[in-house]
């Protein structure tokens, strides 16, 4: 472990120890807002430090297992080695595990976020897939136990969507999701294709976090434009007969969001500002850093079948990620919702990346 991750863990275990004794004292358990504020810290790095201590138990006990090697029994020996080659392989899990855990974390990683799926290059084979794509995240959010809705859609005109706009709320929706930002190209036979030919279709996906306090980006009431209108789709009467769908026009960026998820136009209202302020946001984060603009435009593209992060070819029945070289001969699975077999290489390749960095920076 380099030099900045072992500093971190030593003020991080001193810190679990700091609030263990202040969780302890009577004034503390008093003032519930702090008893709760100290409990979560204390309950985010206790993940941390029993990492810890199952290093230091796997080390003794690899030390132990090591003194059976000089015992005279040649079986006892045997079984000493294998014994210690598996504690050697879990000792190296937690220490990567541990790693991943100190690292750098993306402050957004625990928010929820906004999911834009828009049909590209393809026409109505582009919007099937743009269907597909958000029937595949809508599974995944039920896998993980979160909570997604649609806020606003325009359906293909043979089935899917030319675009689609929906919010997943849940525990760290964002450090799962933000990979999925890009170009996904389809490779299949359409269903209206009578020679059989395998066609190849383009959406792209981008993923924001939803702001957690509004206050972080400020938007001037004179600066927005709020039409309403009757929303369409589910919802019941109620909503087909009364304006309660919100679109909010941003006037000096041109940004155009809607909302119609919910039966209350207040409702919908507080949406579609804070989709809009996600919106802003990273908007502001691109003029910032012109490395980081370029690579937006590289990851959520145009739609172009040129600019690809992932392939789905149905035929061959294989997804390949094209950012890490991975390819998983699970289509099928990985269409109905097990993302974690692509999704958990990106993260390991991202944490490898980070520990990259840091080990260059202390060089």
């Amino acid at each position: 472990m380099n030099k900045s991750l072992t500093k971190k863990l030593d003020q991080l275990i001193e810190r679990h120890e700091e609030l263990g004794a202040i969780l302890s004292e009577n004034a503390t358990i008093a003032d519930q807002k702090k008893f709760r504020a100290y409990s979560k810290e204390y309950s985010e790095l206790e993940q941390i430090v029993s990492c810890f201590k199952k290093i230091g138990v796997n080390s003794k006990e690899v030390l132990e297992t090591e003194k059976m090697l000089r015992d005279p029994d040649k079986e006892i020996q045997e079984l000493a080695g294998d014994e210690i080659s598996e504690l050697r392989k879990e000792g190296e899990r937690l220490k990567r595990e541990l790693e991943a855990l100190l690292l750098p974390e993306d402050p957004f990683d625990k928010n929820n976020i906004f999911l834009e799926i828009r049909a590209g290059t393809g026409g109505d084979e582009a919007a099937i897939f743009a269907g597909d794509l958000f029937k595949m995240y809508a599974r995944f959010s039920e896998l993980k136990k979160w909570r997604i809705s649609a806020l606003s859609e325009r359906p293909g005109d043979h089935g899917g969507f030319k675009e689609i706009v929906a919010r997943i709320e849940g525990r760290h929706v964002y450090a799962n999701m933000k990979f999925e930002s890009g170009a996904h190209r389809v490779q299949r036979i359409p269903q209206t294709e009578s020679q059989g030919r395998v066609h190849t279709s383009a959406c792209t996906v981008a993923v924001l976090p939803e702001l957690e306090e509004l206050e972080e980006i400020e938007i001037d009431k004179s600066d927005l434009r709020v039409d309403t209108f009757r929303a369409s789709g589910a919802g019941g009467q109620h909503v087909n007969k009364t304006d309660s769908a919100v679109r909010l026009t941003h006037l000096p960026s041109g940004l155009v969001v809607e909302c119609q998820d919910e039966r209350s136009q207040h409702k919908n209202k507080a949406r579609a500002l804070s989709l809009l302020q996600a919106r802003l946001m990273e908007n502001a984060k691109n003029e910032q850093s012109s490395e980081r603009a370029k690579e937006r435009k590289t990851l959520v593209g145009t739609g172009d079948r040129s600019e690809k992060i992932r392939t789905y070819n149905f035929p061959e029945g294989r997804v390949t990620d094209h950012r890490i070289n991975l390819t998983v001969h699970r289509l099928q699975q990985i269409m109905a919702g097990e993302l974690d077999l692509v999704l958990n290489q990106l993260i390991t390749e991202h944490q490898a990346d980070l520990l990259r960095t840091l080990s260059n920076v202390n060089d």
